[in-house]
């Protein structure tokens, strides 16, 4: 595979260098130093922000309030006083100053934040032209969650998917999923997504919390400035700069997890995180940081029967009462075949009589699982460190090297679960910034570590125990012989399920561990010597970007930017397909885009348009345009908007090619339709299968003409059989022939069963052949939404402030997994073939699961209401409402397609907060609520799916925290618990079960105030 990272370094550091060459000047230098203290107290305050106005260049005060700062230019030029709780100050300087005063005020009016990710361009959060949350310093520090980032789930519209403790996808406006595609998650201007898998893994590798400076959320579509993916939202997170944010702090936090249905109810977790930053002058600067955690995780417990097999139901079915029982969160029985398949085999091999073949049923049986508890790695554990070196080269330009090192173990569930173990993803950044615009260039490496498939290696198991070429007739061969001792029904498969398990590997023994080690250090699909359920993928990407703002044109704002992207797929053969020198492939990518924004009507309205085209060399270009308008009075604000949002099929939609319990998964290109010959031999969608499955099924009853018929003419050749064998018993002399009309009436009706089992099925598939329809592939596509919004964001008499939106999507060339059957042992001539019956079989059949673009139009709507109030003495009241919904979810019922929305209806947060009831003393209380909903993915089982029958259901979760400062340590002590009083609950089918967490952290910064 091609190295590109020594000619991208070799390619980023010289710009580095010429823009510094070209950018350094000698300017006459200004000294202005002085105090900054708190309005109210009068106490001088630490760690306060002084920039220069429209440069780079600032300081902060010191441990004294005090600051000193060099300006090489002469007056006059403007210091911009800011810290986080305070308005922000604006002095102006027309000469050196050596005792400046400045006095901040506590900021007692709601809703000034100012957002940078709506625009690209600073501007208050009450005047964003789209849908913005925001959370800053203090409000990352008084969550009631353990972590800022569960934290999020607060947000307005906001709701996550918890696949471990480390791993949570957060989702806005519908399409949930484990692994989101939809969401782009950024930290520092860096895609923070895991190049091979295309989704952020939560914050397992991601950001410290005491490095983080500020959260920033747009819900909905943001392609027009953030480029394909950001089709859901878009999540950006900035750290804080070490010229800003200098000295020591750290954070110690340990407590308790509960949860009744664990191995162990109750463990413990420990989690520490350091942070030093130090600016040795106005020049140079740099930052380390430094966060470990560790725990036993929540565990996946869902033991129901997702089969909906032989009758079964999702909540009383059981191995017990069920013989193709396959549990939700048991691995290994996803494999199941008929018995009577089974049998029919058996009789054919001379290893069944074929009198037995009447006792056999039509039922299906299923191997005999492991928990995931005995096959997943819980000891989940975070290593996250991170550097950054800065160096302002002079007042306008500032140089970053950055490089972040995050590695963990933790478990996803995608369409299996996978255990990632030692998982391993690494960014390097090189940046160069002024006050109005930026060039960046950074990698992202992705190493998979000792990842492996839980479900695959369940079954891997079970194969190197006993393949199940030996385990299933072994089944039905002990079955016979329950009926044919007298048990019946569940007794009868009982006994033939511990016949099959004699000596089946007992979870923990050595036997079981040296199988498991074996088949999960092996990687996808396996060898000749066994099932590989190892996840190997060590994808890079590289990512070049620029931005530039015109601040000196006077009638309106502009901004342009570009960026090119290059995916190096690497799985060592086994993830992804290779092309035809066995290399696995590259993907390029590049877009740009183009805002424009003019104040009107005395400045009360704000028009901006913006448009964006990308390209990936594997499809056509897309146009990205957005138009908003926000029209202020006062403190009330109007918006709306239209803009358009895509998303790349990811780098696993295009090149996938993995084996999996359930299917092999393919890319949606065209190369997957011609290496499986798709074209010569035809593929059939699932659901048509299953049609005709079941008009096949059906007519195999003893009711169906089609049976009867069968009888008939099984009878008549059972009789042509029997006079052929009687008269050969008469020449050979065996019998007389005056007794060959007795012998050929007693032998033909022994001889019908056998043949009817062989006529029957081809005679009831041959009355079906119209419902056998082949599939025909179309061209893939990126997918689209088109969405439009309307929001109103106001504050009243300063206390009460309300931001509420409604928004409609449409999407197009929606991307869904697409199950096809294939006839594995393809034969024109072959009446199994000819009739579809090798389409009916697991053994006989191949079945394959592609991305494609759904032909329908998916429309969604909804809305939210946010109002947060401040009530005397400190404390505050919110909450927030949302909606969401499928306004044309009927249209679907004809062509039985699933969207997989997995949006509750309606979910609300509230919140009661007092950042300081008494001195040093606060708290924080939030209670958040969501509703039922279905969940469909490629990991429900086809005919749960099928059914509608993954419901998730609602449930309410009440979070609390308090915190006492201790300014004598500069420190905070933070007392809390999460899902506080209430049983645990799920957020997605197969996810673990989150039970109880209580908590305690000490948190020291050298600056606190």
């Amino acid at each position: 595979m091609r190295n590109f990272t020594r000619k991208f370094w070799q390619s980023v550091l010289p710009l580095v260098l010429l823009v510094s060459l070209g950018t350094t000047a000698v300017f006459a230098q200004t000294t202005i130093s002085g105090t900054v203290t708190d309005g109210s107290t009068k106490e001088t305050l630490v760690g306060v922000n002084i920039l220069v106005k429209g440069k780079v260049i600032g300081t902060i005060t010191d441990l004294s309030g005090k600051f000193s700062l060099n300006v090489n230019q002469e007056p006059p030029f403007t210091l911009i006083f800011s810290m986080v709780g305070y308005n922000t100050k604006e002095v102006a300087i027309t000469g050196g100053v050596s005792n400046l005063n400045v006095v901040l005020e506590e900021s007692s009016i709601m809703g000034q934040e100012v957002v940078i990710s709506a625009s690209r361009v600073e501007e208050s959060i009450m005047k964003s032209p789209v849908s913005v949350e925001k959370m800053d310093i203090i409000a990352i520090r008084e969550v009631p969650q353990a972590s800022f980032f569960d934290a999020l789930n607060n947000l307005k519209g906001v709701e996550m998917s918890t696949q471990s403790l480390t791993f949570k996808s957060f989702n806005t406006r519908g399409f949930n999923a484990n692994g989101n595609v939809r969401t782009v998650q950024m930290i520092d201007g860096m895609d923070n997504q895991a190049p091979g898998l295309n989704f952020s893994v939560g914050n397992i590798v991601g950001i410290s919390e005491l490095d983080l400076e500020s959260v920033e959320l747009l819900p909905g579509a943001s392609s027009a400035l953030y480029g394909p993916n950001a089709i859901n939202g878009i999540l950006l997170m900035n750290s804080k700069n070490p010229f800003q944010y200098q000295g020591l702090s750290a954070n110690v936090k340990t407590g308790f997890m509960n949860e009744a249905n664990r191995t162990q109810a109750g463990t413990g977790f420990y989690d520490f995180s350091v942070r030093y930053a130090k600016a040795f002058n106005d020049k140079i600067a740099f930052k380390v940081n430094l966060a470990y955690l560790r725990a036993d995780d929540w565990q996946a417990n869902d033991f129901r029967d997702q089969s909906l097999l032989n009758g079964s139901t999702i909540e009383s079915g059981s191995i017990l009462n069920n013989p193709g029982y396959n549990g939700v969160n048991i691995y290994g029985d996803e494999t199941n075949v008929n018995m009577y398949s089974i049998a029919q085999s058996m009789i054919a091999a001379g290893a069944l009589p074929s009198a037995a073949l009447p006792l056999v049923p039509q039922t299906f049986v299923s191997r005999t699982g492991y928990r995931e508890s005995d096959l997943a790695d819980y000891n989940t554990k975070s290593l996250k460190f991170n550097a950054a070196l800065h160096y302002r080269i002079n007042d306008r330009v500032e140089a970053i090297l950055q490089g972040s090192i995050g590695s963990g173990t933790t478990v996803y569930t995608g369409a299996d679960r996978y255990s990632i173990a030692n998982f391993n993803l690494s960014q390097y950044k090189a940046e160069l910034r002024g006050a109005n615009w930026f060039l960046r260039a950074y990698t992202t490496q992705e190493r998979s570590g000792d990842a492996f498939a839980v479900g695959i290696a369940a079954q891997g198991i079970n194969e190197a125990w006993k393949p199940s070429s030996v385990w299933f007739p072994q089944y039905v061969g002990a079955y016979v012989q329950a009926l044919q001792g007298g048990l019946t029904g569940n007794a009868a498969h009982q006994a033939a399920r511990a016949f099959a398990d004699q000596g089946r590997l007992v979870p923990g023994s050595p036997e079981f561990l040296a199988a498991k080690n074996r088949v999960i250090s092996k990687p996808i699909p396996g060898d000749a010597s066994g099932v590989g359920a190892k996840f190997v993928d060590k994808t890079n990407l590289y990512h070049f970007e620029g931005s530039y703002q015109f601040k000196d044109i006077t009638w309106a704002d502009f901004v342009v930017g570009a960026n090119y992207r290059i995916y190096q797929l690497n799985s060592e053969k086994t993830l992804f397909a290779t092309d035809e020198n066995g290399d696995e492939f590259l993907i390029n990518e590049f877009g740009g885009y183009f805002q424009g924004a003019k104040r009107l009507f005395d400045d009360k309205f704000k028009l901006t348009a913006s448009i964006r085209y990308d390209k990936n060399e594997n499809f056509d270009g897309q146009w990205s345009p957005r138009v908003s308008g926000v029209y202020s009075v006062g403190n009330h604000n109007f918006r709306a908007s239209y803009q358009t949002g895509f998303r790349i099929p990811t780098t696993q939609d295009q090149y996938i090619d993995l084996v999996t319990p359930q299917a092999r998964l393919i890319g949606g290109l065209p190369l997957f339709r011609d290496r499986y010959n798709f074209s010569g031999n035809p593929v059939y969608t699932l659901a048509t299968v299953t049609n005709f499955g079941a008009a096949v099924l059906a007519d195999t009853q003893p009711n169906s003409p089609v049976y009867q018929a069968s009888i008939q003419q099984a009878t008549t050749l059972a009789i042509q059989q029997a006079t052929a064998i009687v008269t050969a018993q008469v020449q050979a002399g065996q019998i007389p022939a005056s007794q060959a009309p007795a012998a050929i009436a007693a032998l033909a009706p022994t001889l019908v069963p056998a043949i009817a089992a062989q006529l029957v099925p081809g005679n009831a598939a041959a009355a079906n052949q119209d419902k056998k329809v082949a599939y025909q592939p179309t061209s893939f596509k990126p997918e689209v939404v088109k969405s439009y919004e309307i929001g109103y964001k106001g504050l009243f008499a300063n206390r009460l402030l309300v931001d509420s939106y409604v928004y409609f999507n449409q999407f197009e060339n929606f991307i869904g997994g697409q199950v096809l059957i294939q006839d594995r042992n393809f034969n024109p001539s072959s009446p199994a073939s000819a009739l579809g019956l090798n389409l009916l079989s697991s053994n006989t059949r191949n079945v394959y699961s592609m991305p494609v673009n759904r032909t329908e139009i998916i429309k969604s709507w909804g809305w939210a209401l946010g109002m947060d109030y401040k009530l005397p003495k400190g404390y505050s009241l919110g909450g927030n409402v949302s909606y969401n919904t499928l306004s044309n979810l009927e249209d679907f019922a004809e062509t039985g397609f699933q969207p997989s929305f997995n949006t509750p209806e309606y979910r609300y947060v509230l919140n009661f907060a007092n950042r300081e009831v008494v001195k040093n003393l606060g708290f924080a209380l939030a209670y958040r609520w969501q509703g039922e909903f279905v969940w469909q993915s490629s990991f429900v089982g086809p005919s749960v799916s099928s059914q509608q029958k993954s419901v998730m259901p609602a449930f309410g979760t009440f979070d609390a925290q308090f915190s006492y400062k201790l300014k004598s340590l500069k420190s905070i002590l933070k007392v809390g618990g999460n899902n506080l009083f209430s049983d645990g609950y799920r957020q997605a089918w197969g996810n673990p079960t989150v039970g109880t967490m209580y908590y305690v952290s000490l948190t020291f910064d050298e600056f606190l105030n």
